[in-house]
């Protein structure tokens, strides 16, 4: 994320709220700004992967909450968990060594049954989780069903470069119908990292493999990875909040991420090239990093898309309700003239949108007056995006527009932005310099700033 500017503290209120009410203000005004995303998610198929560290950490109870309370808004979810370092536990207790090939387990019939003991001890640990209900618990009167079954068939690995992998495998199939049918009964299912073949056999399976086959297959529209890393970051420590395929596929070899990260990547990536929309990582030691990452805007993980979060549109008559949300509050404060929603309605195919994640977050206009006039009006960005630059990239939109459209001096008005359109190109003109028709429209109580940039070079 992009570190913000500091800002000067206010000074204190003369009659500052009761702490009490602050708090309740403070919970309210977040109640509201979440029922969006609640009502966006409801019947949506989330895939959440995590490995047997997040359910060994301190952290897994909570999980458990955060995972009831998806549950209860209406989201269908699948649950796929690892075991790696119980198995690690299981080897060690037998005196076996752990052998890998590949990035891949080499798995012989001793290690398998430390495999299927470490497994079969992680399902039913989360299966206990997810099955409280004490009254002082977020999961008092919760009335959640896990359910469990063959809905994995594997298959072996095979030999790789020589070595064979034995009872290493990969999936197979994945019975997309039989799962989508408990989904439908409000069952969360819960899987493991193993799978039986057609021929009875069991297979160790990698977990990632298994949440990024079950994904495509039920066309899910998140996929979730908990890791040791609360996303991915680039070689000097920047933070990527969000990655398209191809950025996160030329970073999956990289030597700075952690193991978690090499194993999660590339299944995020083909994940995303399949169809899933969206795959989200996070870190399993964050409490709450589900909430956070799905019910704010700006997220708390990576999240890694097909194509680009954002994507610049023209208007159409059924944004006008999106369009009026983002432009009401800086109508209230005076930042942006009163615009009727009857003039919206007339006017908005001259409006350009700014779209982030599927949400109207920026919007500007363009009024072309004639003799090689026009007008960039209600430039406007959501407060929580206006440090990504959707301003410059929908002035630049309007500027492109403009050119197609023969316009050669773009002027705009403004009350409080004055500097930005400066820096920008923009020159301050007299009133006496508009086009005769926005001359009789402009507002002398408003006195507002009138700047121009000439689009000819």
């Amino acid at each position: 994320m992009t570190a913000r500017a500091a800002e000067e503290k206010p000074p204190p209120a003369e009659n500052p709220l009761p702490p009490q009410k602050a708090a309740l203000g403070d919970f309210v005004a977040w109640f509201r700004q979440v029922t969006p995303y609640i009502n966006a998610f409801r019947g949506k198929t989330f895939v959440l992967a995590f490995g047997g560290k997040a359910i060994a950490g301190p952290l897994a109870k909570t999980l458990a909450y955060d995972v009831n309370l998806l549950a209860s808004l209406g989201i269908r979810l699948i649950l796929v968990h690892g075991a790696r370092p119980q198995i690690e536990e299981e080897l060690r207790e037998k005196n076996l060594e752990s052998r890998f090939h590949g990035g891949y387990r080499i798995t012989d019939a001793a290690t398998l049954d430390c495999v299927l003991d470490a497994v079969g001890s992680v399902y039913l640990e989360i299966e206990g989780l997810l099955s409280q209900g004490l009254p002082n618990t977020p999961m008092a009167g919760s009335r959640i069903r896990v359910i469990g079954g063959n809905f994995i068939t594997a298959r072996p690995l095979g030999v790789i470069d020589g070595v064979d992998l034995q009872y290493s495998g990969m999936v197979r199939k994945v019975d997309s119908d039989g799962l989508n049918a408990q989904l439908a009964l409000g069952n969360i299912v819960l899987l493991s990292c193993e799978g039986s073949s057609p021929t009875g056999e069991s297979f160790n399976l990698r977990m990632e493999e298994v949440a990024e086959a079950v994904a495509a297959a039920v066309k899910a529209d998140k996929l979730v990875f908990l890791t040791d890393s609360q996303g991915v970051r680039s070689p000097d420590g920047n933070f990527f909040d969000e990655l398209t395929a191809d950025d996160a596929a030329a970073l999956q070899d990289a030597d700075w991420l952690s193991n978690d990260l090499r194993r999660c990547l590339p299944s995020a990536v083909r994940a995303c090239r399949q169809g899933v929309g969206r795959t989200h990582i996070l870190g399993y030691d964050e409490d709450g990093a589900l909430l956070q990452e799905f019910f704010s805007r700006e997220g708390i993980g990576t999240i890694i898309t097909r194509e680009p979060l954002e994507r610049i549109r023209d208007a159409r008559a059924d944004d006008i309700g999106a369009l009026i949300a983002l432009i009401e509050p800086l109508e209230a404060d005076g930042t942006l003239v009163h615009r009727p929603r009857e003039v919206l309605e007339r006017e908005i195919e001259q409006f350009s949108l700014m779209e982030h994640d599927g949400m109207v977050v920026g919007c500007a206009a363009l009024y072309d007056y004639g003799s090689g006039a026009g007008e960039l009006a209600c430039l406007a960005v959501h407060a929580a995006h206006r440090r990504w630059g959707y301003g410059e990239q929908l002035m630049e939109r309007i500027f492109r527009r403009a050119k197609a459209a023969g316009i050669q001096r773009l002027f705009v008005l403004t009350t409080r932005s004055e500097h930005w359109f400066i820096e920008r190109g923009f020159a301050i003109v007299e009133i006496e310099s508009l086009p005769p028709q926005k001359r009789q429209m402009y507002n002398l109580q408003r006195r507002s700033k009138a700047l121009v940039k000439n689009l000819r070079a």
